[in-house]
């Protein structure tokens, strides 16, 4: 007797070669209960193109599509197939128990949105109307407070997928604004009522299975997740403007085996903003054996002819900005970065940040720094309850990075009266481009306590391995910092770092190694960088 994963996987062969769902709508969805008395005759498959789609590149085929989730929801669930073809759609309401098969060949295509001054967009048709602004709007960036004006979406659901080897083009989505790098392609306005603003949205869902699609170009954000809990996302492949997921206040996530190319921004990036009107922290994340690049031309990862950009810079796994409700328990392992910036975990809007583990990274050709960890003080929240966080307790082991520039190394930095706590790198070896200018040496880069947090913030800083800043508790073992060029600045610089340790520091030893400055309890032991030595 056949299982019911094997009867699924042969119904969708059929339905892939062409078969209709009214072909095989009289074979029984096998019943959720044990007892086979009383099996259900509702269709388990659920054909786009037996409610009216066309998928020929031209029809709104979004009423349609619509149709046939419905019909899958109201018979207590199902999968809906999109066989080959291009779908042209406005928005696409996801509900709970329905998955959406997109077959080899399958392309939902985000019809053109309305352009500036006017009111509809390709035939006449428009997005689902983004949620009225919320009363907390100006704490996170304006498309993280609206979901319903995406090309898939759902709001409160639950138990649903998205599977199949299909695409999703956002080619008449927003990316806000307007890079003449990005193609020859019409700047719609987020905010304009009508338009759509990014490929899927989710929000308050749990229970959800998102795997082996693609996404071209995929708006403002490619995937929001915002309250969206027992989350799997699996081998997608994502090449796109903007972010390309960002994981929103979530719990219980895996992300694994995805392949990102976000040129001018973020590829993984979990947050936790103040969207949901209160603050809900990211926690339980495992982001496992994926790739995020910033270096090829938009759409080249997907069609595989890797076109090098001049110029890298977007596409890395940062935690943050948006940091109201918290970062907990993050496992971040067997990842490749290439032409990207590097690891960010960012706190500046009052969440704890704790309890992080990084293991088996690769990174080449990083534009800014391998590792930037900042605890800040922007504050964009509640100005009642809204303080500054902590981030503490991160683990990075095993970090390989090859070609990183040399304006600045890696930055962990607090602000004045809060420090970074409880950090420890081991195993970490970083070839930097050196060749840093002679007047780099001994300046003090900016506090800032309150700027948006990037590596750049700080300007150059005044060593090109690792530049320390207000930390207590850090410890450094089995760490080779290698320039390709002689740079005059030191290695590693400390300023208000109390009680840390280096032990089996490879560096140059000149200029010498080691800066130390308004810091205590400071070893340095085995190290090929520096003798050893103990500051009080």
């Amino acid at each position: 007797m056949k299982t019911f994963d094997s009867a699924r996987r042969d119904l969708l062969r059929l339905s892939s070669m062409g078969l209709a769902a009214s072909a095989v709508s009289a074979i029984p969805a096998f019943a959720a209960s044990k007892n086979p008395a009383a099996p259900s005759l509702a269709p388990m498959l659920f054909d786009v193109r037996t409610f009216g789609a066309t998928g020929d590149g031209k029809t709104v085929d979004s009423p349609a599509i619509n149709k046939a989730i419905e019909a899958a929801a109201a018979a207590g669930g199902g999968t809906v197939v999109f066989p080959g073809g291009n779908y042209v759609s406005f928005s696409i309401r996801l509900k709970s128990h329905v998955d959406l098969y997109l077959s080899q060949g399958c392309a939902i295509i985000a019809a053109e949105s309305p352009l500036p001054n006017q009111t509809t967009g390709y035939m006449g048709g428009v997005y689902d109307a983004a949620e009225p602004d919320p009363a907390w709007e100006s704490y996170q960036d304006w498309g993280h407070n609206h979901w319903h004006n995406s090309l898939l979406w759902g709001d409160g659901i639950s138990d649903f997928s998205i599977t199949g080897p299909g695409l999703l083009w956002g080619k008449g989505l927003s990316f806000g604004a307007d890079r003449a790098a990005r193609g020859n392609y019409p700047l719609y306005t987020a905010e304009q009522a009508g338009v759509g603003n990014k490929a899927i949205g989710l929000k308050n869902c749990h229970n959800v299975i998102l795997r082996d699609f693609s996404v071209l170009k995929g708006g403002h954000f490619g995937i929001l997740f915002t309250g969206v809990d027992n989350l799997t996302i699996d081998n997608l492949k994502i090449d796109t403007d903007r972010d390309g997921m960002d994981i929103d206040c979530c719990r219980n996530v895996r992300v694994s085996n995805c392949y990102i190319n976000a040129p001018w921004d973020d590829g993984i990036c979990p947050k936790s903003s103040f969207a949901l009107g209160y603050a809900r922290p990211t926690q339980n994340v495992t982001i496992a054996n994926c790739y995020v690049s910033g270096c090829w031309e938009l759409g080249s990862l997907l069609d595989g002819t890797y076109k090098r950009r001049p110029t890298g810079g977007g596409g890395r796994i940062k935690c943050g900005t948006e940091s109201n409700g918290g970062f907990i328990n993050i496992a971040i392992s067997n990842c490749v970065f290439e032409g990207t910036q590097g690891l960010a975990l960012e706190t500046v809007d009052g969440a704890l940040l704790e309890d992080i583990a990084i293991s088996n990274i690769t990174m080449r050709d990083i534009t800014s720094c391998p590792i930037f960890l900042r605890l800040g003080a922007r504050l964009r929240g509640p100005a009642q309850s809204t303080k500054v966080g902590t981030l503490r307790r991160v683990l990075v082991t095993n970090l390989n990075c090859y070609n990183s520039g040399s304006r600045f190394g890696s930055i962990l930095s607090g602000i004045p009266g809060y420090f970074i706590e409880d950090v420890k790198i081991s195993d970490f070896f970083v070839q930097n481009a050196g060749g840093g200018a002679a007047n780099l040496v001994g300046i003090h880069p900016p506090e800032d306590e309150n700027k948006y947090p990037e590596p750049g913030m700080f300007g150059a800083t005044p060593s090109h391995g690792f530049y320390l800043r207000h930390i207590k508790n850090i410890e450094l073992s089995h760490v080779e910092v290698k320039p390709a060029a002689p740079d005059p600045r030191p290695s590693i610089y400390l300023d208000d770092v109390h009680r840390a340790d280096f032990i089996a520091i490879t560096a140059p030893s000149t200029p010498p190694a080691f800066s130390i400055n308004n810091s205590s309890d400071v070893r340095i032991l085995l190290s090929r960088a520096a003798p050893d030595s103990l500051t009080p």
